[in-house]
C-alpha cells in the first residue's frame, strides 16, 4: 500500500532545526511506514525570486499532496512580498484555523502556579475580514481598509467548529464577536453561528463580545472550552490565549480546508538562536500530532502526545520553559527524551486515550476544475433604493448639503444623510463633531412606490451628476434584501 505524501516546508531561522527534530520523532513513532514527506521550497529565501515566497514546484506539490507540515517562516521587511503564512491559507481556502491551548507539565505560568486549569480551543475564520488586505487611500487624510464577511465563509468555520466540538465531546461553544457595533458583519457571523449550531442540539451555544471575552479569558479561562471568532479578532485572541499557557512555543496550529490543510508552528523564526540547536520544537510537535489525527493516524498521535507529557513531567525541557527540576537540554536531546518515553503515560494528569485506529484514512479530494462558488442565500429578492456616495471635500457641512440637494433635485432620489467618520452631521448633528475631508452622502428614493422599479442605472446616473461637481472617492448602491435594509445607519442617526 502506497504511503500518503505530505508536503514538508522546514521554514526559516530555527525552522529547519525544529522540523528535523519533529520529523525524527514522528519517524520513531512509526509514522514513516504510512507517510512520505516531500520537501518543498518556500519562505524568506524564495522572495528574492518570487514575490509569493514559494516556487511553482512547491505550489504543484502542495496541490498534489493536500497536506502541508510547515515550520515558522519570515516575511522580508519592505518590498512587495506578503506573508507566506497568509498567502498559503488564502490560496488554498484553509478556512478554519484551529488552535488548542492547554497547560503543559513543566511550563510554569501564573495559572499553573494558582492551580487554574487551562484547556480550550480557539477556532478562527481564516480567509475573510480585514485580512483580505483590500486598502485604498481615499483623500489626503483618509485611508480605507475594506472588511468582507460572507455567509458561506461564516458557515464553513462554524460547521468546522461544531463538528470538532462534537468529536471531542465539548458541550459548550462560544461565539466571540463585536455585533453590538458592527451589526451587519459581525451580526452575520453571530447569526450563522446559531444557525450552524442547530444541527448539534447536544452542544450548548453562547456568545460573548470580544472585549469581554479577553477580560474573562484572563480572569477565568477555565469557563471556556471552545471559542469561534472572525479573522482579526481570532488572531488577537489566539495570541492572548497562547500567553495563558506559556507562549506561542506551546501552541499548535492547524489550518483546515476542503482541499488543502496546513499544520504549522505559528511562533517566530528566532534568527538570534538559529543554528545553535537550542530551539523549542513543542509547538511544531503538537501541530504534527494534530496532523496525524487529521489523516487518521490516531494511535500514533496519542502515543506521541502521552510521551511528550511524560517527558515534561520528568523535567526534561529546552531552555525557554522557565525553570523546572532538571537542566535544560538541546533540541534533539529533548526529542530523544520523548522517543524514550514512547509507550509511557503521564502520571500527574489524565493520559490521552490510545485508540486502535493506526492507519491513514485521509483521502485527498479531486482537484477542482474551476474556482468553487460558495452560496448560502440563493433565493433572496433585492431592490435598489439609493446610493451612498463618498466625497473628498473641505466644504462646511451646511454648504455641502445645500449643493448636494440641488444636484439631486431632478432625480428620483433625495439627500437624507451626511456623515463623517461614521457619525451623522446632517440633517441633525452637533457642531462639536470634528470632521475630516471625507463625507458619506446618502441618497434614497423619494417615492417608495418606485422600489422595485428603479434599477442600478438610476443610481449610476446620480453618481455621474455628483461626480461633475465633486471628487468622488467611492460609490455604494443601497439595496433592500427580502424587504430588509442591506446597509447600516450612521452613528447618531
Amino acid at each position: 500500500m502506497s504511503r500518503l505524501k505530505i508536503a514538508l516546508a522546514p521554514g526559516d531561522g530555527i525552522g529547519p532545526e525544529i522540523m528535523a527534530a519533529s520529523v525524527a520523532l514522528l519517524d520513531a513513532a512509526g509514522v514513516s511506514a504510512h507517510v512520505e514527506f516531500v520537501p518543498v521550497e518556500m519562505g524568506a529565501g524564495v522572495f528574492d525570486r518570487d514575490s509569493r515566497g514559494l516556487t511553482d514546484e512547491a505550489i504543484s506539490t502542495v496541490e498534489q499532496c493536500g497536506i502541508v507540515y510547515k515550520g515558522p517562516m519570515a516575511t522580508p521587511s519592505g518590498g512587495g512580498g506578503k506573508s507566506i503564512n497568509v498567502t498559503l491559507r488564502k490560496m488554498y481556502g484553509a478556512f478554519a484555523n484551529i488552535r488548542h491551548f492547554q497547560a503543559l507539565p513543566g511550563v510554569e505560568t501564573l495559572y499553573s502556579k494558582a492551580g487554574v486549569p487551562v484547556d480550550f480551543y480557539v477556532i478562527r475564520e481564516n480567509l475573510e475580514d480585514t485580512y483580505g488586505g483590500i486598502e485604498h487611500r481615499l483623500t489626503n487624510d483618509v485611508i480605507e481598509c475594506k472588511r468582507l464577511i460572507s455567509a458561506p465563509g461564516c458557515d464553513q468555520v462554524h460547521r468546522a467548529a461544531f463538528a470538532l466540538a462534537d468529536r471531542l465531546g465539548i458541550a459548550l461553544v462560544h461565539c466571540g464577536h463585536k455585533a453590538n457595533i458592527m451589526k451587519m458583519t459581525d451580526g452575520l457571523f453571530l447569526e450563522r453561528f446559531h444557525k450552524a449550531g442547530e444541527n448539534y442540539p447536544g452542544i450548548q451555544r453562547a456568545d460573548v463580545i470580544v472585549d469581554a471575552l479577553c477580560m474573562n479569558l484572563v480572569l477565568r479561562p477555565q469557563q471556556f472550552r471552545m471559542v469561534v471568532l472572525p479573522n482579526l479578532q481570532g488572531d488577537i485572541v489566539s495570541d492572548l490565549a497562547a500567553g495563558l499557557v506559556g507562549g506561542l512555543g506551546f501552541a499548535p496550529s492547524a489550518n483546515i480546508g476542503n482541499h488543502v490543510s496546513i499544520f504549522e508552528a505559528v511562533h517566530g523564526t528566532a534568527p538570534d538562536i538559529a543554528g545553535r540547536g537550542i530551539a523549542n520544537p513543542t509547538a511544531l510537535i503538537l501541530s504534527g500530532i494534530m496532523m496525524l489525527r487529521h489523516i487518521g493516524l490516531l494511535r500514533q498521535a496519542a502515543k506521541i502526545e502521552n510521551a511528550l507529557l511524560a517527558t515534561l513531567e520528568a523535567g526534561v525541557h529546552t531552555g525557554d520553559f522557565g525553570g523546572g527540576p532538571a537542566t535544560a537540554v538541546k533540541t534533539m536531546a529533548f526529542v530523544e527524551a520523548i522517543v524514550a518515553h514512547l509507550g509511557k503515560q503521564p502520571s500527574t494528569r489524565e493520559p490521552v486515550p490510545v485508540p486502535e485506529q493506526h492507519s491513514v484514512t485521509f483521502t485527498r479530494p479531486d482537484r477542482p476544475r474551476v474556482n468553487p462558488l460558495l452560496r448560502t442565500y440563493e433565493q433572496m429578492v433585492s431592490h435598489h433604493v439609493g446610493a451612498d456616495i463618498y466625497i473628498d471635500t473641505l466644504l462646511p457641512v451646511p454648504e455641502l448639503a445645500e449643493i448636494l440637494q440641488r444636484l439631486c433635485e431632478a432625480t428620483p432620489f433625495k439627500l437624507t444623510l451626511l456623515s463623517n467618520r461614521g457619525t451623522q452631521v446632517w440633517p441633525t448633528g452637533s457642531p462639536f463633531t470634528e470632521v475630516v475631508d471625507y463625507y458619506r452622502a446618502r441618497f434614497q428614493v423619494r417615492d417608495t412606490n418606485m422600489i422595485g422599479v428603479l434599477g442600478q442605472s438610476s443610481t449610476v446616473s446620480l453618481f455621474n451628476r455628483i461626480a461633475e461637481k465633486f471628487q468622488v472617492t467611492d460609490f455604494q448602491p443601497l439595496k433592500m434584501y427580502d424587504g430588509q435594509a442591506g446597509y447600516s445607519m450612521a452613528q447618531g442617526q
